[in-house]
């Protein structure tokens, strides 16, 4: 397993010391939060996407993901979610990034609506995605907190470039085990996101192997499969002002997620 880390970490930080961090401390990729308010967003112009993948491509270091926010299973028409969808498709080509991230948003909707919104959607954006290289992965998130909650939209779209991406953390709060949620995403599994908190009353990022949630049981589930995909490490610092600051972090992270790899192997 390759390991990356999400700029929710670092929301300020210029892309070029982004991926020197990245490379300084042994992470393979990056994924890049794209929000109007940050350094990499869908206003970016060609010259300014092509200096982006540039900088990661001469340090070394991959850019995994284009982590969007568009909420494919809330309510409101189509067009402007679709068009959301498509222009981050759009930049995670031009930048290299396998992946786009999208969230389901579907609080309030029963769940036969809110299913059949996302898989409408997802269905809708898949065909352009993959003639562009990108797959769209549904985060376990929200309204579809758990793996079996993503898998059954994901069921419903059946298509190669509509995939799913496992938060540990939400699908830990949703009651599942590992043990659970990787069979359920297994056939539409991009990555997996990793972190750590305190409680499910306190979400306050820690540094990964200082909470509760079950890293370890995670990693014995995916390398008994043979599972040979990403593993990153999303630390909300965006959200937390009072977390402990990222950079200082990455160094030991790196080496907790190397242990794990390595006693589970």
């Amino acid at each position: 397993m390759r390991l990356a880390f999400s700029t929710l970490g670092v929301p300020e930080l210029p892309v070029e010391q982004v991926a020197r961090l990245a490379a300084d401390n042994g992470f393979h990729g990056v994924e890049l939060r794209a929000s109007p308010e940050g350094p990499v967003h869908t206003g970016l112009s060609a010259d300014e996407r092509a200096d982006v993948a540039a900088g990661f491509h001469k340090a070394g270091v991959e850019i995994l993901t284009v982590a969007g926010y568009a909420k494919v299973a809330a309510a409101g028409d189509d067009g402007p979610v679709l068009d959301e969808i498509g222009a981050a498709v759009q930049l995670a080509h031009d930048l290299g990034a396998p992946f786009v991230r999208v969230f389901p948003g579907g609080a309030g909707l029963g769940r036969e609506e809110a299913d059949g919104l996302a898989a409408r959607r997802l269905a809708a954006a898949a065909p352009a995605a993959e003639d562009l290289g990108v797959r769209v992965l549904l985060e376990t998130h929200d309204s579809h907190r758990g793996g079996a909650d993503v898998a059954r939209v994901l069921g419903r779209v059946g298509h190669v470039a509509a995939g799913g991406l496992w938060d540990v953390m939400h699908t830990w709060l949703a009651g599942e085990q590992p043990s659970a949620t990787f069979p359920a995403l297994a056939p539409y599994l991009g990555y997996v996101q990793v972190k750590d908190i305190a409680s499910a009353a306190d979400t306050t990022p820690l540094p990964l192997g200082a909470g509760v949630l079950p890293l370890a049981e995670t990693v014995e589930v995916l390398s008994r499969a043979e599972w040979d995909g990403w593993l990153c490490w999303e630390y909300e610092k965006r959200w937390y002002p009072q977390a402990a600051e990222l950079p200082a972090l990455l160094g030991p992270a790196r080496d907790h997620l190397t242990r794990l790899l390595t006693e589970s192997a």
